[in-house]
């Protein structure tokens, strides 16, 4: 399979005339791969952005020449039927350019229409009934039914010609294990090589043998290591903390009182954090070694452009000759 490097694009940390720029300049540079946020909050005030995902991604598919991704969590916030109309538009436009992956979801964002937060096993089978909709909804199926989600006589008149991708998100091994058997690949974060291992194994046995593996890598890159420490803690602390309790916060605030209690320090637990092009190559490299077929970059610090440029010029090579 091939190895494919992608550009993450973070709608909670940029304006979306600024994220269009940025990965007109990564095709540039030589990634070859977007993937988007889907977000109505930021992760942070600090952060301070959160653009409409679905609008920016028809610009920026026309601006590009890129393969894109989307993370989603149809079945609270979005209906499920508006979700593969979506899909069906932009793989109509774009053939075979576009896949979404699909997750539980994180209460931050989907409590905007119900306070209801349903537990995780409630969340997965909401999320199973949506992604049977919404691929009935490619075949041109009319559908009607009952249960966690309810949709009555839909039918989509545009269809996308072919059936579109659908990657399951998982944070765990549970997760990856279950979604092996139902979704057409996995998409995971970085995590130390003797963790990302099991989590691919899991979904291999779970039913996800041949199927491609997806990891959106969390980095911060500076030539600067102090810089790229500081920039990290002031963008991303509060994302180190377990999928669980980030799948419960109701806002930006509560995120911003949990994260008040992170060092700088600490982020090296959660970020790979170096000034070093030669480490931030090692560890890419580790990643692919486990099994990891396409690899998205977030520097989650501020210097895009910097990061761009430099990991096009040293890194995406290096990794490529591998």
């Amino acid at each position: 399979m091939t190895k494919r490097i992608g550009y993450h694009a973070s709608h909670e940390q940029f304006k979306p005339g600024e994220l269009l720029a940025l990965v007109q300049r990564a095709g540039r540079a030589g990634f070859t791969e977007v993937l988007s946020s889907d977000h109505f909050y930021p992760w942070s005030d600090a952060q301070g952005e959160s653009g409409f995902a679905w609008s920016w991604l028809g610009a920026a598919m026309q601006a590009t020449n890129l393969n894109f991704g989307i993370v989603n969590a149809p079945g609270q916030r979005y209906h499920p039927a508006i979700i593969a109309q979506a899909v069906a538009t932009l793989c109509e436009m774009f053939p075979g350019r576009f896949w979404i992956a699909t997750g539980s979801g994180q209460f931050l964002n989907e409590h905007i229409t119900s306070p209801d937060w349903p537990p995780k096993e409630i969340r997965n089978q909401r999320l199973h009934e949506s992604v049977d909709i919404m691929r009935a909804l490619w075949r041109g199926e009319t559908i009607t039914r009952k249960g966690l989600i309810d949709i009555f006589e839909a039918r989509l008149y545009t269809l996308p010609g072919y059936m579109p991708t659908v990657i399951g998100a998982a944070l765990t091994e549970v997760t990856a294990r279950w979604l092996g058997g139902w979704a057409d690949g996995m998409i995971t974060t970085s995590r130390p090589p003797e963790e990302l291992k099991r989590m691919i194994g899991a979904f291999r046995e779970g039913g996800g043998e041949g199927k491609p593996v997806y990891v959106k890598v969390q980095l911060s890159y500076d030539p600067d290591l102090r810089l790229a420490l500081q920039s990290a803690h002031q963008q991303w602390r509060n994302n180190v903390f377990p999928s669980k309790l980030l799948s419960d916060i109701r806002s930006p605030d509560g995120l911003d009182a949990a994260g008040s209690m992170v060092s700088e320090t600490d982020m090296y637990a959660a970020v790979r954090i170096s000034d070093s092009i030669d480490q931030h190559i090692e560890w890419l490299a580790a990643d692919l070694e486990q099994g990891a077929d396409h690899l998205y970059l977030h520097n989650v610090n501020l210097m895009q452009e910097q990061f761009i440029d430099v990991f096009g010029e040293r890194v995406l090579p290096a990794l490529m000759r591998g």
